[in-house]
């Protein structure tokens, strides 16, 4: 069970007589970055909020957007007409045209003031249900778009094993080959050249095992094999712990390569390293 980063979700909820929607997005990042736009009714509230998108989404980059239906504010605006006489006052003696003198003071500093409603108990908890019922959306997406990961990181991972079989079949021909071709050299040499036998057959084993890749595959086979598990079993966030496994898996395929000194090798190699590059790229994108 994979889930991916990249969610939306979405509800709605009444409040104070007004039409409230939520609305998150959330994209991959390889920590939390949570980005809240609340009403002005609803900032009191932002710590909890955040406090509840996280243990619920838990990683990426998440985008929370609460707003009204028609995207206004629930406020009341009262004129201070102690504040406005008193500018009025100060002001009266210096002005000559008086059309335009009540737009001016209304536009100083408390003049006028909102006083917004504030919420109950019972509101805020209505407020987290719909958010934790927006978050339940988001995970539901998510998984989902994990499905169709969890496919494709299974086909990568057939494909290197596949790779790493037609390497095996290779391995012995190669060493056939290296040895063939060492004593080819040493029989050009010129005639009055000579070499123990024994000597030679030694020092060719202790070359030959210097590229054997034996242990890669074992640990190779290891690895693929924990991946798999790891995309199936029932854990949430699991994209850190693959993304190490994958780079063991790299470090596998790496030294491999270096082994090869093989041409036909070295292109199953390179398609392994492949695979693996696309399976790092989709890793980056899970929870």
């Amino acid at each position: 069970m994979i889930y991916s980063m990249t969610g939306f979700g979405k509800s709605d909820f009444k409040l104070k007589n007004k039409s409230f929607v939520i609305e998150i997005k959330t994209l991959n990042s390889k920590q939390t970055d949570m980005y809240f736009r609340l009403p002005a009714l609803m900032q009191e509230m932002e710590i909890e909020l955040r406090s509840i998108v996280s243990d619920i989404l838990l990683r990426g980059k998440i985008n929370v957007n609460i707003s009204t239906a028609d995207n206004t504010e629930i406020e009341n605006y009262k004129i201070d007409t102690a504040v406005l006489n008193n500018y009025y006052e100060q002001i009266k003696g210096i002005i000559n045209n008086k059309e335009n003198v009540l737009n001016a003071l209304l536009t100083l500093p408390n003049a006028v003031t909102s006083s917004q409603e504030t919420l109950t108990d019972n509101d805020k908890k209505v407020v987290k249900e719909a958010l934790k019922s927006a978050c339940a959306e988001v995970m539901k997406f998510r998984l989902k778009e994990g499905k169709v990961l969890k496919e494709d990181l299974e086909k990568r991972i057939e494909n290197i094993t596949v790779a790493k079989a037609d390497i095996e079949k290779l391995a012995p021909i190669r060493i056939e080959k290296i040895r063939a071709k060492i004593k080819d050299s040493l029989n050009s040499l010129k005639a009055d050249v000579s070499y123990n036998e024994d000597r030679f057959e030694q020092e060719l084993i202790y070359y030959i095992e210097k590229l054997d890749v034996t242990e890669e595959f074992v640990r190779l086979d290891a690895h693929t094999k924990h991946f798999l598990e790891e995309i199936s079993n029932a854990t949430v966030a699991k994209g850190k712990k693959l993304n190490f496994i994958s780079q063991e898996i790299g470090r596998e395929i790496n030294t491999i390569g270096s082994k090869a000194n093989d041409a036909d090798i070295q292109k199953d190699v390179v398609q392994m390293k492949d695979e693996l590059e696309k399976i790092k790229e989709q890793v980056n994108n899970i929870l």
